[in-house]
């Protein structure tokens, strides 16, 4: 079931050192901004492929067919929500990140407050970036891969992924990263729409068979529902409540009110104010082709429902009843898989196997090792820009570009070792890895949110109050997981993840607008460079008169927006 054909593979070996080397020949490291920023040139076709291409990993993949075959389909609330999230940030962030040079996220925190904002966000950043992403892209990639190649360990086959994604990312900087992250998305793309394709054909009948086929599995008791029914969480009854982005309060995956606080406070921090991905748009030639890139990739995860997330739908129709056991993959009790029910996690490949024709297999695995190299190497090129510019450039200042880029590639380095080394420490807990990733970030990101949205519109604000409300909302944030860890307090256990996120999102507002207020004034000069004002809106809107439709990003955050409102109408 699991087994490559030669002509597989070799697809697979061409693709990779081909990436590889196409990836050092792009590389620019004469000088710091070249090396971390990719020189300030990127168009706005390269940056919004690179940001839908970073986002898109091999854990979203997996995720995301593994969701769409557990019904949770409201997981393309994550997806939709981002259009309203990027525009947004290119309306108001985006101008302020870009006009004041910044190569980091904590070293705008220092322009608005000062160092020690600056110094918090990029240490929890880092840790963040590796111990997180980049090694929980590294163990999802191992488990896909270990079962097309189970000959290999999942240690060797983890070292070659991390080998991989750093052989152009610690000579090239973030441009090699960024031009093999267009390459990739388009691999990746293809690779989608091919399975789709495949399921619906063995499927026959297209989206009506699919709807019918759920009504029929739904009415006959046929789908497992685990522990939702056990917990009394609501249970869709119908194809069209499997299809509703919308669900009722007691939903266990995302309730309505999650939909319209937790889901955007977590997007705002993951494209606004995350440093892995909005890196690639600091790297734009100038603010339209940022702006213009922000809403490319906003428009880009629009159809994502179809090709990564209604395939899994299809695979719960297809292969609720395969047996799977030839995979020779383990539950946490030792035994093997038997079916997609007891690992859904396995879905995505599981529909490689049983769909793709020889030669098109290799050619989606390699877009999968094309979406694993590039979350990963874009958490190695971030991480290391943190650590360069915002710690050893401070303490040491008179370091020059070229020593910041040897700086950059050693620090790379590193943390490909420790990132790979904290892999098998994640993939002990591996039962619970994306409920661990989901707390993670409604635990770290909501005072940072909480930070950047009162210094942007709120002059009162100041360095104390920053930096007060992030370390009060981390102290929140790390009792809240010793309590899930040692079940100290029941009632905070019980809350969902998202009520968690709000309640630490106005935690840190409380602590910020009181400490702000009681502890004297701000600095003027920071208030009036980083602070939005109704000024600004008025200037932009002369400098906008008179340029055409398609090159006003206000005229097409409009359009976008209606097309996301008729995407979204469709599954409300």
């Amino acid at each position: 079931m699991n087994q490559l054909s030669t002509l597989d593979i070799g697809v697979i070996v061409v693709y990779l050192i081909g990436i590889v080397i196409y990836g050092i020949s792009k590389s620019k490291r004469e000088s710091s901004e070249d090396y971390f920023l990719g020189g300030r040139t990127m168009t706005w076709p390269i940056v919004g492929i690179a940001l839908f291409s970073a986002n898109i990993s091999s854990s979203t993949l997996v995720g995301l067919a593994s969701d769409g075959f557990q019904t949770n389909i409201n997981v393309y609330n994550y997806e939709w929500y981002a259009v309203i999230v990027l525009i947004i940030f290119s309306v108001f962030f985006l101008p302020f990140y870009l006009k004041s040079g910044v190569y980091t996220m904590p070293e705008f925190l220092e322009r608005r407050f000062d160092k020690r904002s600056r110094y918090y966000f990029s240490l929890i950043t880092v840790i963040g970036n590796v111990m997180v992403d980049t090694a929980a892209a590294l163990y999802v990639g191992s488990i896909v891969l270990k079962l097309l190649f189970p000959e290999y360990s999942s240690t060797t086959i983890i070292i070659l992924l991390a080998i991989a994604a750093a052989a152009y990312t610690i000579p090239g900087g973030l441009n090699s990263v960024i031009q093999t992250e267009v390459i990739q998305a388009i691999l990746l793309i293809i690779g989608s729409c091919l399975i789709t394709y495949f399921a619906f054909d063995q499927l026959g009948g297209g989206w009506s068979a699919m709807m019918d086929g759920l009504d029929g599995m739904l009415s006959a008791g046929q789908i497992d529902f685990g522990d939702r029914a056990a917990n009394g969480a609501y249970i869709p009854e119908t194809a069209t409540d499997v299809f509703s982005v919308v669900r009722p309060a007691n939903d266990e995956f995302m309730p309505w009110w999650g939909l319209i606080s937790g889901v955007a406070l977590l997007g705002f921090y993951f494209w606004a104010n995350n440093q892995f991905m909005v890196q690639r748009v600091l790297g734009a030639k100038d603010l339209h082709h940022g702006r213009m890139g922000a809403l490319f990739a906003g428009f880009l995860k629009l159809p994502v429902i179809f090709i990564m997330i209604v395939p899994g739908v299809l695979a719960l129709l297809l292969f609720n009843d395969l047996d799977i056991s030839g995979l020779n993959y383990p539950l946490a009790s030792g035994e093997m898989c038997a079916s997609l029910t007891d690992c859904p996690n396995l879905t995505y490949p599981v529909l490689l196997f049983q769909l793709l024709p020889t030669g098109v297999l290799g050619l989606v695995v390699a877009g999968l090792l094309a979406a694993m190299m590039s979350s990963v190497s874009a958490t190695f090129n971030s991480a290391s820009t943190l650590i360069t510019m915002d710690f050893v450039k401070q303490f040491k200042p008179e370091l020059d570009g070229k020593q910041l880029v040897r700086v950059g590639q050693i620090t790379t380095l590193v943390l490909v070792v420790l990132a790979s080394m904290w892999v098998p420490f994640i993939e002990k807990v591996s039962d619970s890895l994306w409920g661990y990733l989901q707390l993670v970030i409604a635990f770290t990101s909501p005072p940072v949110v909480a930070t950047f949205i009162l210094g942007l519109f709120w002059k009162k604000s100041n360095a104390n109050g920053a930096f007060s409300s992030l370390m009060v909302g981390g102290a929140f944030a790390v009792f809240m997981i010793l309590s899930a860890s040692f079940d100290w307090s029941p009632y905070i256990n019980d809350l969902h993840f998202l009520a968690k996120a709000n309640v630490l999102f106005v935690i840190a507002v409380v602590v910020n607008v009181v400490v702000s207020l009681t502890s004297g004034k701000v600095d003027e000069e920071k208030v009036a460079e980083y602070t939005y004002k109704r000024s600004f809106y008025n200037e932009e809107t002369e400098q906008l008169k008179g340029l055409p439709w398609y090159k006003n990003y206000r005229t097409l955050s409009v359009i976008l927006l209606i097309i996301t409102a008729i995407f979204v109408g469709m599954f409300w």
